[in-house]
């Protein structure tokens, strides 16, 4: 007869934080497990950074049958790189059509989880509260705005506001328009704004290397094709993937892999070629690596910043004023609009949730100097606690709906070792938690990150903190976990 230490756990309850992509693809496979589960969300409105970023231009910059779902393939996209407002409609439509959007609990955004008596006890901002025996956070890496830190933005007598909080309220057109920053979003804006504005000067801190992707349209006969042979867009979906692997994921963690630099020399002939002023060139030209970064793929960008009414400011911005911003030369750089294109505090993951593991733990204590965790998805004295798209994944320019349904298998493991009553309590152990982060650190050093540029990649002391293997070894480590390195209670 089984003691109840290790009588199976007919009535585990899971709780999945978050409502994104990754909250999504937890919910169907455990739905799909009979699992009990409930996805708590904290907006009014499922897609995470989806939902969140409407500015205009966005699209996602991994090809549209690669950013799928492996289950779900999609014959409605309509480009090979998807339009934001297309994978918003993706999600909700494969979140009802596989039973889980009923299980959302919208407004509930969790301000603490804490493990007590072997469960996760979840406090809510409006009061609520739950329980639950494993927690699969969901909670994205894109979704905490980073303001820069620009003196006297609050005398600006125009609009202002971040890229991922976009006022769809102020009129855009015949506006003097700043654009702050040189990452994705920043380029996609100036592109797509830049026939509507009077004006429009992008704040450069930093120039990107572009790589030209023609974003073509799909016929309406291979949209039919799709419809009818659901394998021609799996076909797509795995040459890409490999391509992907192969050809990038695969070779950032060498910065002298000969891919990487005909990637660099691909970069440089797109910048020779496609822009004619040579000052403007030198502005545009970076003084690192390419992929040290994280690649722009645009086809239209260098097109856009060349036009009459667009200008690249390579001067630091010294504060802002009633009627614009002054750069540190002392000029003043008159606008009605101020677009703060500069990304997300990337370093929070769950924060700014409290969570508390064994004997009290703070995760914030752990994570004092930075965060970590094993495999990128769970961390020691936090059991049955894990991340998705946690710490030190993979988050380069690849999709991160594939990396989702590894870890998800992954997790999926762990939890049927608590269904079936072999364990209660899973994290990793100390000794193992300690060795893969010795093991990722060195790796780190060599990897086209570690090359000299600053990025969102790397940590409080340069280190980059992504995946520093290759792809496929995360593939393999996602196979099945070491249960040798986790502590079975």
């Amino acid at each position: 007869m089984p003691t109840d230490s290790t009588r199976p756990r007919d009535h585990l309850r899971v709780i999945v934080i978050g409502a994104g992509m990754s909250g999504v693809l937890a919910g169907i496979k455990l739905k799909e497990a009979g699992v009990d589960f409930a996805i708590l969300e904290k907006a009014d409105r499922l897609g995470g950074t989806w939902r969140e970023n409407t500015y205009p231009g966005i699209a996602c910059d991994v090809p549209s049958h690669f950013y799928s779902y492996s289950f779900a393939l999609n014959p409605e996209w309509t480009r090979q790189f998807s339009p934001g407002v297309e994978i918003q409609a993706y999600f909700e439509g494969v979140a009802e059509r596989f039973g889980v959007a009923e299980k959302i609990q919208y407004g509930k955004e969790v301000k603490r989880a804490a493990f007590e008596q072997g469960r996760w006890r979840l406090e809510m901002s409006d009061g609520s509260r739950d329980v639950g025996d494993f927690v699969i956070a969901a909670t994205g890496v894109l979704h905490q705005p980073n303001y820069p830190d620009i003196a006297g933005l609050e005398e600006f007598e125009g609009a202002a506001f971040h890229s991922a909080r976009w006022d769809h309220d102020v009129e855009m057109s015949s506006k003097r328009v700043a654009v702050i920053g040189t990452g994705s979003s920043a380029i996609q804006i100036v592109s797509a704004l830049v026939d509507q504005v009077e004006k429009i000067e992008l704040f450069q801190r930093t120039a990107q290397w572009v790589i030209p992707v023609a974003n073509n349209v799909f016929t309406d006969e291979e949209m039919a094709e799709f419809r009818r042979n659901p394998d021609a867009m799996l076909a797509i979906r795995n040459d890409i993937a490999r391509t992907y692997i192969d050809g990038f994921a695969n070779v950032l963690v060498d910065a002298k892999n000969p891919v990487i630099q005909g990637i660099h020399a691909a970069c440089e002939a797109n910048l020779e070629n496609s822009v004619k002023d040579p000052v403007l060139k030198e502005k545009l030209r970076p003084t690192y690596q390419a992929a040290c970064k994280r690649l722009i793929m645009s086809n239209d960008f260098y097109a856009a910043i060349q036009n009459l009414n667009a200008e690249v400011v390579t001067e630091g911005i010294e504060r802002a004023e009633k009627t614009g911003l002054r750069t540190k030369d002392g000029k003043l750089h008159e606008l009605d609009v101020i677009v703060m294109a500069t990304g997300f505090r990337v370093d929070q993951f769950v924060r700014p949730m409290t969570v508390i593991g064994r004997g009290g733990l703070a995760l914030d204590d752990v994570w004092r100097e930075g965060p970590f965790a094993y495999m990128a998805i769970s961390v020691p004295e936090f059991p049955n606690f894990f991340m998705l798209q946690g710490p030190n994944g993979p988050v380069g320019n690849f999709s991160l709906i594939e990396v989702a349904e590894l870890q998800v298998g992954y997790i999926s493991g762990m939890l049927e070792k608590i269904r079936s009553g072999e364990c209660r309590e899973i994290a990793p152990s100390q000794a193992a938690m300690d060795r893969f982060d010795a093991e990722r650190k060195e790796a780190a050093k060599s990897t086209i990150w570690a090359t000299g540029c600053k990025s969102w990649y790397l940590d409080a002391t340069g280190l980059p903190t992504a995946w520093p293997f290759t792809f496929d070894r995360f593939q393999e480590e996602m196979t099945a976990p070491r249960l040798e390195d986790y502590d079975l209670g």
